[in-house]
C-alpha cells in the first residue's frame, strides 16, 4: 500500500527492515525540510524539547483531523517550536501570538515569527481522544491552546461537518491582572504543498444565532476538481472564522507584515490586501484574526476559531459525482458554518463525554497504557474519512488509504481499522461498506470475489475486466467478517434489512472461499510488502473463520440451508487446518501448511474474528500454545509480524493481544507497543509499519486508519457483552 509514485509496496519491505527504516526517516525529513526552508525554525532555542505529555508523547500530535485532506499534526511535542504539517510533511502554518502587558510571545509555529524573538515555555501536552491541549505560560499568564477534532458517534449531520475547532484561553496565574491580546493566522500552505499556486482569498461575514462570524476564505486560483497532486486536493475553500465580538480585528497579507503589526500594535487594520499571488509569493500571504481581551485576572477567557474545507463534489463513484453529505443539512458552507459555531458548547460536552469514554473503557480492558493508545488513535481512524451523498441518495462514507497506494475504500484497510467502529460507531461500519456493495451491484465487478479497493482518492472508477490488486480469499473474508460484526454490534431491523439487501453478495464470495479453501494456495494478501505466501496457515484461517461468519449471516436472514451448509464446511476447513498448520516438531503454528514456510512462524491475527463473532473454531489449547510461543519472541517493541523480518504492525498487534488478552502476552504487547509510540525518533502521525528493535518508522507508513484496530481489544468486549 505505497504511493504508487514512489515504489511498489509488494517489493520495498524485500530488502531489511535498518535499511527500510533510514530511506523512510530520510525521505520524510527531506520532504518537511522542503516545505519551507525559509520560515522551517526546527530546532530553535528558545523552545522546550519535552514538556510533560499525559498520557503519552505521541509520535506526532494530531491538531486539525477531520478528513484526507484536512490533516494537520505538529511533528513534536512543542507547539511554539516547528510550522504545522500537513500529514505527509507539507508545512500547514497555523501562527499564534499572545501579547502580554506589551511584550509579545509565539505560542503556535516557528517561534522566530513576528520578530518576536520569545516564546511561551509549555508545560504540559494533554491528549485525549478528540483533543491536544497544549498548556503555555509567561509573565504570569497561562495560554490554553486545545485543538478539538469533533467525532460524532451515531450523528451524522455532526460527523459530515468537515470542520474543527481551535480555541485559546488565557488567565492570570500570579494574582494579577495583565493586559492580553490574540492573533491567529493561516496561510495559503493550507490549500497545497506547491508554493508556485496562485490563490485568491477574502473576508466574509457570516450570520448566525450569536450574531455574526468573521471568516477569511481561500481557494486556488484553477481549480481541478476531483484532483490530487501529492495527496493534496486541488479543489475546494479553506476556511478560518471566528465570532465577530468587541476587541476583533483582522488582516491580510505578507505574513511578516500581518504579524509584525500585531507585535508592535496588538491590533490589525481590518484590512484586505486583494494583490493576489502564489502561496510561497510576496512573504507567505496570510490571513489573520487579533483578539483584545482587556484586562484578564483568574477567571479564564476563551476565544474560539474554527478551521476547515467545503469540497463539492467530495469524490467520483463509477463516474458519478457525489456531494458531501453536509449539503443534505444545510444550504451552503455560510448555513453549515453557522450551525457549527453555534453548536460548540453542545460539541465541547459531547467531546468531553466521549473522552471520557474511550479512557474509562481502554482503561479497564487493558490498563493505562492502552488506555493512551487508544487515545492517540481514534481521530487518525476517522480522519481517514468522510461522508457523502451515496448514488442511491442515502449517505454513504469513503476512506482514504493514507500513505501508502492511496486508494479508496480499500477493504485491507477498513478491516483492520474496523474495530474502532464495531466498538463505537457500528452504524459508520456500515456506511464504509455500502461503496464496495455497490461495486458489483452496479454490473462493473463481476468476479466472483470481493474486490481490493475502488480506484485512486478521489476517483472511485474502479477497474476495467475485474482488475486491481486483487486478493481473492483476503477481501472476500474481509467483507463477510465485517458485514457479521456489524450485525452482531448493531442488532436490529436496520441491520438485518443491510444484510439482506447485500446477501447476494455476500453469498457469492462465501461460495468463493468453500471453493478455495481449505488450502488457499499462493495468493496475494494485506500483507503483501513481505511477498506471497503460498499456503498461508493465517490467510486459510481468515478465510474458514469467514465461512463461519457467512453461517451466522444466513441464519440471520433466514436463509437455514445455507447456514447449515457454511457451518458444516467451516467445520470441515478447520479440522484440515488444525491438522496441517502446526510447525513440525515445534510446539506453535507454522507459516505456511507446507514447505519451509511450515516451520516458519507469523501473527496470527485472524485467530481474533474467530474470538470476536464467537464462532468457537480455533481450541482454547491453541492460543495457549501460541501465547506461550510468542513470549519467546517479543522484540523491544513489539512481534515481528513474521520470519524473517523484524518489523511489526501496530494493529495487528492489538489484535493478537485481543485474542490472547487473558494470557500474559496480552498486556505485554501492549506495553511494548506503547514504548514503540511513546518513544520513537520517528516523529510522523502514528506509523503502524515499524521496527520492533529500533522503534523507527520503516519506510513511509503515516497516518493511516488502520489504527483503528488498536481497539480491538474494546471491540471484543463490546460484542462478548451482547452475547452475554
Amino acid at each position: 500500500m505505497i504511493d504508487r509514485c514512489m515504489i511498489d509496496r509488494r517489493r520495498f519491505l524485500q530488502v531489511s527492515g535498518t535499511a527500510v527504516a533510514a530511506l523512510g526517516g530520510g525521505l520524510a525529513t527531506a520532504r518537511t525540510a522542503a516545505a519551507r526552508a525559509t520560515t522551517a525554525g526546527a530546532g530553535s532555542p528558545v523552545a522546550r524539547s519535552d514538556p510533560e505529555t499525559t498520557p503519552i508523547r505521541p509520535p506526532a500530535a494530531p491538531l486539525i483531523v477531520r478528513s484526507p485532506y484536512l490533516s494537520t499534526w505538529q511533528r513534536s511535542t512543542v507547539s511554539p517550536g516547528t510550522w504545522q504539517t500537513f500529514w505527509n510533511g507539507d508545512t500547514t502554518a497555523m501562527a499564534g501570538i499572545v501579547r502580554i502587558d506589551g511584550t509579545s510571545f509565539v505560542f503556535a509555529g516557528d517561534p522566530s515569527i513576528g520578530d518576536t524573538g520569545a516564546a511561551l515555555e509549555q508545560t504540559h501536552l494533554t491528549l485525549t481522544a478528540t483533543r491536544s491541549v497544549f498548556t503555555l505560560q509567561s509573565r504570569g499568564v497561562q495560554i490554553t491552546l486545545e485543538y478539538l477534532s469533533p467525532i460524532e458517534p451515531g450523528d451524522l449531520q455532526r460527523q459530515a461537518i468537515p470542520m474543527a475547532w481551535v480555541l485559546v484561553t488565557a488567565r492570570s496565574i500570579d494574582g494579577a491582572s495583565h493586559d492580553v491580546s490574540l492573533y491567529l493566522d493561516v496561510s495559503g500552505e493550507w490549500l497545497s504543498g506547491d508554493p508556485s499556486q496562485q490563490f485568491t482569498w477574502a473576508p466574509v461575514s457570516v450570520p448566525y444565532s450569536g450574531g455574526a462570524l468573521q471568516a477569511w476564505t481561500m481557494q486556488l486560483a484553477e481549480q481541478q476538481i476531483l484532483t490530487e497532486i501529492d495527496n493534496r486536493a486541488q479543489w475546494g475553500t479553506i476556511i478560518l472564522a471566528t465570532p465577530q465580538i468587541s476587541g476583533l480585528s483582522y488582516e491580510s497579507g505578507p505574513s511578516g507584515t500581518v504579524r509584525t503589526q500585531f507585535v508592535d500594535q496588538g491590533v490589525l487594520l481590518d484590512t484586505d490586501d486583494t494583490s493576489y499571488t502564489s502561496i510561497g509569493g510576496d512573504g507567505y500571504p496570510a490571513f489573520g484574526f487579533a483578539l483584545d481581551l482587556g484586562q484578564v485576572g483568574s477567571q479564564p477567557q476563551t476565544r474560539q476559531f474554527s478551521l476547515g474545507q467545503v469540497r463539492t463534489p467530495l469524490v467520483s463513484y463509477l463516474g458519478t459525482p457525489l456531494p458531501p453529505l453536509w449539503t443534505e443539512y444545510f444550504s451552503d458552507w455560510q448555513q453549515m458554518l453557522a450551525f457549527f459555531h453555534a453548536d460548540i458548547a453542545g460539541a465541547r460536552q459531547r467531546a468531553n463525554t466521549l473522552d471520557a469514554k474511550v479512557s474509562a473503557d481502554a482503561s479497564q480492558a487493558g490498563g493505562a497504557k492502552y488506555e493512551a493508545l487508544c487515545v492517540l488513535s481514534l481521530r487518525q481512524a476517522y480522519g481517514a474519512t468522510e461522508l457523502a451523498v451515496g448514488p442511491d441518495n442515502t449517505p454513504w462514507a469513503f476512506l482514504k488509504e493514507i500513505s501508502s497506494d492511496g486508494d479508496t475504500s480499500t477493504v485491507d484497510v477498513i478491516f483492520p481499522a474496523s474495530p474502532v467502529w464495531i466498538y463505537l460507531d457500528p452504524q459508520y461500519l456500515s456506511l464504509l461498506l455500502r461503496p464496495i456493495f455497490g461495486y458489483p451491484a452496479s454490473g462493473q465487478w463481476t468476479a466472483p470475489f470481493a474486490p481490493h479497493d475502488l480506484g485512486p482518492y478521489p476517483m472511485a472508477s474502479g477497474y476495467p475486466h475485474n482488475g486491481g490488486e486483487n486478493m481473492p480469499v483476503e477481501e472476500s473474508g474481509n467483507m463477510i467478517i465485517m458485514a457479521a460484526a456489524y450485525t452482531r454490534a448493531a442488532p436490529g431491523t436496520t441491520a438485518l434489512v443491510y444484510l439482506q439487501a447485500n446477501y447476494r453478495w455476500l453469498k457469492r464470495w462465501a461460495d468463493y472461499l468453500v471453493a478455495t479453501l481449505p488450502d488457499p494456495g499462493l495468493q496475494n494478501q494485506t500483507d503483501d510488502f513481505a511477498g506471497k505466501i503460498a499456503h498461508s496457515v493465517n490467510l486459510a484461517l481468515k478465510g474458514i473463520v469467514a465461512v463461519a461468519a457467512m453461517g451466522q449471516i444466513a441464519q440471520g436472514c433466514g436463509e437455514h440451508a445455507d447456514a447449515i451448509h457454511f457451518r458444516s464446511k467451516a467445520r470441515q476447513f478447520i479440522a484440515y487446518w488444525l491438522k496441517h498448520a502446526q510447525a513440525p516438531g515445534h510446539s506453535h503454528l507454522g507459516l505456511t501448511y507446507r514447505g519451509p514456510g511450515r516451520r516458519e512462524w507469523g501473527n496470527t491475527y485472524n485467530a481474533y474474528p474467530d474470538a470476536l463473532l464467537g464462532t468457537g473454531l480455533v481450541p482454547e489449547s491453541v492460543a495457549a500454545e501460541q501465547a506461550a510461543f510468542y513470549r519467546t519472541k517479543i522484540n523491544r517493541f513489539g512481534l515481528p509480524l513474521q520470519t524473517p523480518h523484524s518489523y511489526g504492525k501496530t494493529d495487528w498487534e492489538m489484535w493478537l493481544a485481543a485474542w490472547l488478552h487473558r494470557y500474559p502476552i496480552g498486556q505485554e504487547l501492549i506495553e511494548r507497543e506503547y514504548q514503540y509510540a511513546n518513544t520513537t525518533q520517528s516523529r510522523v502521525p502514528f506509523c503502524d509499519l515499524y521496527s520492533t528493535i529500533s522503534g523507527d518508522q520503516v519506510y513511509g507508513f503515516e497516518a493511516r486508519p488502520v489504527q483503528g484496530g488498536i481497539f480491538a481489544l474494546l471491540a471484543l468486549h463490546a460484542l462478548e457483552g451482547r452475547r452475554g
